[in-house]
Formats: C-alpha cells, sequence, structure tokens
C-alpha cells in the first residue's frame, strides 16, 4: 500500500483520502491514474477547479471542498471567488465562469447539460475539453459519495464547506 501511494500528495498533514481508499488496493491502483489524468487534463486548472468546487458544495461535500480551495487558489481562483461559489451562477460571475457553474448546476441536477450551457462552453472548449467537463463533474460527485459515505475525517489544517453561501 506504501509504494502504491508513493509521490502522492494533498493539503494537510494526513492525507486521509488516500490511507482510507488505500484499503481497496485494487481500486485505488485504477483509480489514481484516472483522478490524476483529470487532475491534469485538457480544462485549464482554473475552470477545473470552478467545476470541482461547485460540485463539492453540490455534494456537501467537506473533503473535497477542504482540498480544492488550496488548489482553486493555486490555479488563479481569489479568496473572494471561492467564497462565492456557493451562492451559485448568478452571483455576479463574469458568463463563462457563470456557464461552468451552471454546468455543474445541471449535470448534478440533470446529469446533462442544456443546450445554452453546452454552446456557451462550445465558444471556448475543443471538443476533448467537452468530453471531459461531465467526466470531470461526475468523478468528483462519486468522489464525495465514497468520501462521505465512509466518513473520511477533514486532515489537520483545512477547513470544510462554509456554512452558507456569501
Amino acid at each position: 500500500m506504501q509504494a502504491l501511494l508513493e509521490g502522492v500528495s494533498v493539503a494537510g498533514s494526513e492525507a486521509n483520502i488516500f490511507t482510507t481508499l488505500v484499503r481497496a488496493e485494487g481500486l485505488t491502483r485504477k483509480w489514481l491514474p484516472f483522478g490524476g489524468k483529470l487532475l491534469s487534463g485538457k480544462l485549464p486548472p482554473r475552470d477545473r477547479e470552478l467545476l470541482i468546487l461547485r460540485s463539492a458544495w453540490n455534494c456537501q461535500a467537506d473533503y473535497e471542498w477542504a482540498q480544492h480551495t488550496g488548489l482553486g487558489l493555486a490555479a488563479g481562483l481569489s479568496g473572494q471567488e471561492i467564497a462565492r461559489i456557493p451562492a451559485g451562477p448568478d452571483a455576479g460571475w463574469e458568463p463563462f465562469d457563470a456557464a461552468l457553474l451552471k454546468a455543474a448546476d445541471e449535470l448534478h441536477a440533470t446529469y446533462e447539460l442544456s443546450d445554452a450551457v453546452w454552446d456557451a462552453l462550445s465558444a471556448r472548449y475543443d471538443e476533448a475539453q467537452l468530453i471531459e467537463v461531465p467526466m470531470l463533474v461526475g468523478h468528483y460527485h462519486m468522489v464525495a459519495m465514497a468520501l462521505k459515505t465512509l466518513r473520511v475525517q477533514l486532515d489537520s489544517g483545512l477547513t470544510g464547506l462554509p456554512t452558507e453561501p456569501a
């Protein structure tokens, strides 16, 4: 198990996500490359983190939120933007950011994108990026389900979801 997790890191000191999931070694061995690919995929990092953080909010996933606030800051989101994510796409975002948040919301609610959101994303994204959007959001829904069901605790020093939208 230690060899499998060598080189894998997260914010905080315990990496509770990995020390929990590695107990299903075969699944973790296959999951790590897929998750890693999404974290270094075709989407711009800022856009990726906006989608992940909105998904974390939609799923009320403390661990995802805690981990990805730091990643979001590193990817170019401001602290004010991260604080505004829970308020949703109508909270004063520029149009493309609002479309990303709507994409996360629609995928969460209906498991598909409306034509309006697809068209907004298509104006900037190529085919591979468009495919990656639902794959990314779906992946982080799966992770949220696993972490919440397994009651994975936040790593020390990290803060979970805000109690209410900013």
